[in-house]
């Protein structure tokens, strides 16, 4: 799949259907007419519009839809609806309503992307269930088993690559070839049966490696996970320390500014950005970032970490963030489920990296800092914010303009 487009980029019907709307155009821009959308025509119109837009996303918002039928009568305008204020009301219900046939027929055929919610629809026979879809803008959500392959094949490629990566010295190249060719099947594990973190790490234990992290991400979103993420921080840099600055009455956000007066440094200056961003927004980070000492359990440490990052060093206590680290975790479900990380900063990128590749929701007591990475670090969905995180993109943009 790819990413939506705003506005939305309205296709080219077949020959004939293009002939009708030139013509039926040049009259309308002559006296305003609008042609006859005969049943015919109408069906040619709606099932090319719906099958660009299952590219895209297969359960698409009303405000998508919207969006759709807006564009059809803008760039044909004879399409217009006589007596409707839009011109394109009905157009919408139209769309709406030729989606969910569409989905209903490649249900029927197979496809994975919708199959994965034919039992989820209702529960108890009242209630729906959240719909598995893409959350956060992924263009290869679940993709199809390819046509050369069966469950039965990936299965032993899988059992092939956790035999590679429990060697001493695993071969790089055969574990990065087996965990491109088996995506298809992990992410319907991953997206269909939700498994616990010591699930994934029993049956894909090189999905929680900093390599594997990143070119997970890289078959998800189709983008590189780092360069992406440190070229939207540091864009923000100088304007984020600028508003930490004027926030007297955030004690954190003084304490980190006063680190980092100390020990000025572009990555320090990234560290201060991420560590003092859920304090700028109102949000507690306290569950979230774990700190301890070498000689601490780090069980009793992690009790009650859904979501979090772990910095092990022996500098707790001396200064708000610790210059040396013996380590740096993330952490989830209580659980370490990567270590060995460099640098915080890193830690954040790569936190992101495995919330998409493990389709995890954001932790809710975080959701405005975690939305904060993906829409302006990222640059991932950013054409759709949350109010308080719109203010904020635009208060990060006023000195620009």
């Amino acid at each position: 799949m790819k990413n939506w487009s705003e506005p939305f980029s309205i296709p080219t019907f077949s020959y004939d259907v293009e002939l009708k709307l030139k013509r039926g155009n040049e009259a309308y821009a002559k006296d305003g007419s609008r042609i006859e959308v005969l049943k015919g025509l109408k069906s040619e119109i709606l099932d090319r519009l719906v099958g660009e837009m299952f590219r895209i996303d297969a359960y698409p918002s009303q405000v998508q839809i919207e969006e759709v039928a807006k564009a059809l009568v803008e760039k044909h305008p004879c399409l217009r609806e006589v007596g409707s204020t839009d011109g394109w009301y009905c157009w919408k219900y139209s769309l709406n309503f030729k989606m969910g046939n569409y989905r209903h027929k490649l249900r029927a055929a197979g496809c994975t992307a919708v199959l994965v919610n034919k039992t989820r629809m209702f529960e108890d026979g009242k209630t729906k269930r959240k719909i598995k879809k893409p959350r956060r803008s992924e263009t290869n959500f679940l993709p199809d088993i390819p046509d050369e392959d069966t469950f039965t094949s990936l299965e032993e490629d899988r059992k092939t690559l956790l035999m590679e990566f429990k060697k001493v010295n695993p071969n790089n190249k055969i574990i990065d070839a087996a965990m491109a060719n088996t995506y298809a099947l992990r992410r319907k594990e991953i997206v269909d049966d939700e498994p616990l973190v010591s699930v994934v790490k029993s049956r894909w234990p090189a999905l929680l490696s900093e390599r594997q992290i990143l070119a997970e991400f890289s078959r998800l979103m189709s983008t590189d996970l780092l360069s992406s993420f440190f070229g939207g921080l540091d864009e923000y840099l100088p304007r984020f320390l600028d508003l930490f600055r004027k926030k007297d009455h955030i004690a954190e956000l003084q304490d980190i500014a006063r680190w980092l007066d100390a020990h000025d440094s572009n990555q320090n200056k990234r560290t201060a950005v991420l560590l003092g961003m859920p304090h700028f927004l109102r949000e507690e980070p306290s569950s979230f970032l774990k700190t301890c000492e070498p000689t601490d359990p780090v069980e009793d440490t992690l009790k009650g970490t859904s979501v979090g990052i772990l910095i092990v060093s022996e500098e707790i206590g001396r200064y708000v963030v610790p210059i040396e680290t013996n380590d740096i975790c993330l952490v989830l479900e209580e659980q370490l489920a990567v270590m060995n990380i460099s640098d915080i900063p890193k830690a954040f990128g790569l936190m992101m990296g495995l919330m998409y590749a493990l389709n995890v929701d954001y932790p809710k007591h975080l959701k405005y800092t975690f939305e904060v990475m993906q829409k302006l670090f990222l640059n991932v969905g950013g054409c759709s914010c949350s109010s308080r995180v719109n203010g904020l993109r635009n208060r990060l943009l006023y000195k620009k303009l």
